[in-house]
């Protein structure tokens, strides 16, 4: 018996199973829904100088930005389709996303956030960025309830952290919007 069959696995690059659609389908439409909170976070620092809405924002893009690379990174390996998020506007806006995907915003509600600033902006960024943060939890339930979804342990980990994070932030969000002037819509 030759043993050159499994000297050659031990060469060979180990390749990441074929991944479950439901979880290839959370990437992709993840990546999407995090180019939107990019979006609407790019719009803090010129409508409002609040410092804790600046920070959130900040927490927001970096953290969102990180795992965007993750999911990218992650669809690549398994020579799957990584969507574009070059044009965050584009991906933000798009059909699909806006309409399909849970807690993404309307074109009318981003221009709506787009033109306001000052406290109305504070209110309609919080508002409608807990919207979109509750759409990811909602996101994550689907993926971990779908037949096949995140039994992959990379899949699994990153839902778990999502879901972690988004609950966080909402909760930091709630407060600060609790604590902002009443007077304004």
């Amino acid at each position: 018996m030759s043993l050159l069959p499994f000297l050659a696995l031990l060469v060979l690059p180990l390749q990441p199973p074929v991944p479950a659609k439901p979880d290839v389908a959370f990437m992709q439409g993840m990546i999407a829904h995090h180019a939107q909170a990019l979006t609407m976070s790019a719009l803090v620092p010129a409508r409002t100088q609040r410092p804790e809405l600046l920070a959130l924002a900040e927490r927001i893009v970096v953290s969102q930005q990180d795992e965007i690379a993750i999911m990218q990174s992650w669809l690549r390996e398994r020579k799957q389709t990584v969507p574009d998020v070059a044009d965050t506007s584009h991906a933000a806006h798009a059909t699909h996303a806006s309409h399909d995907m849970p807690g993404m915003l309307l074109p009318a509600q981003m221009d709506s956030l787009s033109a306001a600033s000052g406290a109305r902006f504070e209110r309609l960024f919080l508002r409608y960025m807990i919207q979109h943060h509750d759409g990811a939890l909602q996101m994550v339930a689907s993926l971990l309830a779908a037949q096949g979804g995140a039994r992959d342990p990379q899949v699994f980990q990153f839902a778990s952290d999502v879901d972690t994070d988004q609950r966080a932030e909402i909760r930091r969000m709630r407060a600060l919007l609790e604590r902002l002037p009443s007077n304004t819509p």
